[in-house]
């Protein structure tokens, strides 16, 4: 199978690998995944009788831990922090997503509102400052 390869009705999240597909598509050693799983790095599904399942994104998961441990030479105490990391701001880009939409929402009903009073305002009154009105008065002839 491929790395692009996916069941039928299966998607990146799926946990369709056993543990020898997972590390050849990998390029890593079926003990090593073990170990991340250990360690927490990569955690993998599991079938009832409590085998190893990865799914896509975890097969990118482990190789992005071999290549920062590998190529940047970082610890996997460090490559951990890294995941759990990326992981806050994935979240937390999610958030402001959601902020933006409920903000945009709040925005639009003001503008209703504010366009309905509008709306209810009297034609013949007309709005002046006080410090500009010159206001004259004369009395009514009384007859």
């Amino acid at each position: 199978m491929a790395f692009g390869d996916l069941p039928r009705g299966a998607d990146e999240h799926t946990p369709v690998f056993v543990i020898s597909v997972a590390a050849e598509l990998s390029g890593l050693h079926a003990q090593t995944l073990r170990t991340y799983d250990r360690m927490g790095l990569v955690s993998p599904g599991r079938t009832a009788g409590g085998g190893r399942r990865y799914s896509m994104r975890d097969i990118a998961m482990l190789r992005e831990v071999q290549r920062l441990s590998q190529e940047n030479g970082v610890n996997l105490a460090g490559v951990k922090r890294i995941i759990e990391l990326e992981n806050e701001v994935e979240a937390l880009r999610g958030r402001v997503a959601e902020l933006t939409e409920e903000l945009s929402a709040a925005y639009a009903a003001a503008e209703q509102a504010a366009a309905a009073v509008h709306a209810s305002y009297r034609r013949d009154l007309v709005p002046f400052r006080k410090q500009d009105a010159l206001v004259v008065w004369r009395p009514q002839n009384r007859r």
